[in-house]
């Protein structure tokens, strides 16, 4: 394992370590849905609150701290079930689960 690599999978769950630089950012994001689904799960609870609600500013830009297309990224994530977003698309919470 190189020390890069090191590094960042002491910050990231070892399922999406590889997707992402030595800074943070995200590298690309994943084709096959599984791994997508890593990503969004990760992203989902490291970015936000579960008690919180969201502008959609504010939901780019916390995207935005890890890649630029946070328009992709929010789609992925409402679509995935892991931020809810009001009826008019002003407000985004992430959604509660129930195990």
């Amino acid at each position: 394992m190189s020390r890069s690599t090191a590094g960042t999978t002491a910050r990231t769950p070892r399922g999406v370590a590889d997707l992402f630089t030595a800074d943070g950012r995200l590298t690309a994001v994943p084709r096959k849905a599984a791994r997508r689904e890593q990503l969004l799960t990760h992203l989902t609870e490291t970015l936000f609150a579960a008690d919180r609600a969201y502008t959609e500013p504010e939901v780019n830009g916390l995207l935005r701290t890890v890649h630029e297309d946070c328009a992709a990224l929010r789609r992925y994530l409402v679509t995935a079930g892991h931020l809810t977003r009001t009826r008019d698309g002003s407000g985004y919470r992430r959604a509660t689960t129930t195990l």
